[in-house]
């Protein structure tokens, strides 16, 4: 009944290290299952290089089994077994052979039976191991009481028991139910030592430090103060034991009690077969709740990492293609305004820019025909200025007309450069000029009608100017006594009529200019009117052109952009959907991870106090 309170326990543990598809664990919690299950204690002896742990051995069986002195170092961990004769034996895995899968059984051992007297050199590692093969330790049986009854004790090479043999039968061994560590007493505990204590008392629930050497050192009581100090200042409660393996050598040699019980080993035998009457019960259910703890950290980090990464990732892929279609659709709209206003503010100044530059060059044709017809007689040069005049129009509307379509592709490619981030800056697929075509032609320029001097005219202004000096003249003369007509007062009425025929014909070539003047304005001014009409119409139809061009073109990137956003969305949600139900998943397996170790903790509920 005892057994199966922690064997259900580290069951539940089994099945959860199969839950979660580790069976690395799964391995080891079987391999724990059958070690505790083992009535046999295994004590591992572990320590720094030469701080008596062979000799240590030694003296606990009352027997020289493990090889000590000078120039004798340990290889190969050293297993003490009961056995009723004395025997040796290396014990050594074979290799697995490369490019092969592993086995699902573990391959069987090769057992090498060594001579007693040559178990020094199988502890060096110099006899029974076979070339090529795989980690070994050297198993030897001894007729001893404490043996017997089921105590197995386990000499390690001096270092880190952490780095023994990992996933090779030594690496069985260091699954033991006691651990020793060896120290000197010649020294305090090391940094390395305390840091072993640590990562020992982790893993195992039963351990204890031995202090070696106390007939060599007489102040070893005080080490032995000091160093309960410094596992109370660690942190690590552990007992620790001083004791003399040359007093208990010399004390079984000459059956001396005394002795023996001064130098420490009752009582370290006594903790000893504390530990194998409670391994059943009180220490199994210890290596239970270790066993616990160990698994839950091993299972609990990945499943804390990963829920960890899932709450402190900014965005997933999905939701980082929702967050940029997203931002394309924003924008598109800012695109969308951008192209429109700038269509709508180049258009605008185009069409008041063409029509300054009409102007302009209308004036200026103005300019040339009022001086040209300030000096010319409309009636001798009117043909060739109104060719001229005709010539200079046309002339003006076509380069008018060429910077009109040269600012409409202006206007156009300024307007795709707003798609260019799109991969779209293509133009208009038609030329533009179609869009510039003028409407109505011109009326022509009509002669207008001027008024000619011709001889009646002329008779008829000299006869009046002559009429009035021939009159003045002869009224003044006759003052003198001279007749009215006289040919003083003829001269002056002639030159009287000569000087009014050239006035009436300066006034009548002032008139004529005057009024070709008036008509090339008229006619300039409707030419004006017509072609800046049909400028600004040309303007409009080019700017409906463009706006329907850059329309279609913004629904077509919007309905893909829409498109993606959708798809953006459903992925998004499709992954928050499935990252809620993964987080979900890891709280409900860090749940089932916490009330797993509390119901390992609950087996040890009940179990008095550590051994000690």
């Amino acid at each position: 009944m005892m057994a199966g309170i922690w064997l259900d326990a580290l069951d539940d543990i089994a099945r959860t290290c199969q839950e979660h598809g580790r069976g690395d664990l799964l391995q080891a919690v079987r391999l724990k299952r059958a070690h505790l299950l083992d009535p046999a204690l295994t004590v591992l002896v572990v320590g720094e290089p030469n701080q008596g742990k062979s000799q240590l051995v030694n003296a606990i069986v009352n027997a020289p089994v493990c090889p000590v002195g000078d120039g004798t170092t340990t290889v190969l961990p050293t297993v003490l077994r009961h056995a009723e004769v004395a025997t040796a034996t290396v014990v050594q895995t074979p290799l697995p052979v490369p490019g092969t899968a592993p086995a699902a059984d573990p391959p069987a051992v090769q057992r090498t039976p060594v001579p007693t007297d040559q178990i020094a050199a199988g502890v060096a590692g110099s006899t029974g191991r076979q070339p090529g093969g795989g980690p070994a330790y050297i198993e030897i049986g001894l007729p001893r009481a404490l043996l017997g009854a089921g105590v197995v004790l386990v000499d390690m090479p001096g270092g880190d028991v952490a780095a023994a043999g990992a996933g090779t039968p030594v690496a069985a061994l260091t699954r033991a139910d006691t651990v020793l560590l060896v120290t000197d007493s010649t020294r305090d505990l090391s940094v390395t030592e305390l840091n072993m204590l640590l990562h020992l008392t982790r893993s195992h629930s039963n351990v204890a430090v031995v202090q070696t050497k106390t007939d060599l050192v007489p102040d070893w009581r005080a080490v032995a103060e000091r160093n309960r100090r410094h596992l109370a200042d660690a942190g690590v409660p552990v007992p620790l034991i001083p004791v003399s393996a040359a007093l208990r050598l010399h004390a079984a040699a000459t059956d001396d009690h005394t002795l023996n019980a001064e130098s420490g080993f009752p009582t370290l035998i006594a903790l000893l077969r504390r530990h194998l009457a409670a391994k059943p019960d009180t220490l199994a259910r210890a290596a239970v709740v270790l066993t616990a703890r160990t698994v839950v950290e091993q299972l609990a980090a990945p499943l804390r990492a990963e829920l960890s990464n899932q709450r402190s990732a900014e965005e997933s892929a999905p939701m980082a293609r929702l967050h940029a279609a997203q931002r394309e659709v924003d924008e598109l709209r800012r695109c969308s305004t951008r192209w429109q206003n700038t269509l709508t503010d180049e258009m605008a100044d185009l069409i008041s820019d063409i029509e300054h530059d009409l102007r302009e060059r209308t004036r200026q044709i103005l300019r040339m025909v009022d001086e040209a017809f300030e000096t010319a007689d409309p009636l001798v040069a009117w043909d060739a200025v109104a060719q001229w005049l005709e010539r200079s129009l046309v002339e003006a509307a076509e380069a008018n007309r060429r910077w009109l379509v040269q600012r409409c592709d202006w206007i156009a490619r300024r307007v795709a450069a707003s798609f260019a981030r799109y991969g779209h800056g293509s133009l208009p697929p038609w030329p533009l000029t179609a869009s510039v075509e003028y409407g109505a032609p011109v009326p022509e320029l009509e002669r207008p009608n001027v008024d000619r001097f011709s001889v009646g005219q002329k008779v008829f202004t000299g006869m009046k100017g002559s009429y009035g000096g021939l009159l003045m003249f002869g009224l003044a003369l006759t003052l003198a006594g001279m007749p009215m007509i006289n040919p003083i007062s003829i001269g002056a009425g002639a030159l009287f009529g000569g000087k009014s025929i050239r006035d009436e014909g300066k006034q009548l070539l002032r008139r004529r200019q005057a009024t070709v003047k008036a008509a090339v304005q008229r006619h300039v001014d409707d030419f004006f009117i017509q072609v800046s009409k049909d400028s600004r119409d040309a303007a409009r139809r080019a700017q409906r052109v463009l706006r329907d061009h850059f329309v279609a073109l913004t629904d077509e990137l919007q309905t893909a952009i829409i498109d993606s956003l959708r798809s953006a969305k459903e992925a998004a949600d499709t992954d928050a959907a499935a990252r809620e139900r993964r987080q979900r998943e890891i709280q409900q397996r860090m749940i089932r991870l916490a009330e797993l170790y509390e119901q390992a903790q609950q087996v040890t509920a009940a179990r008095p106090a550590p051994l000690t």
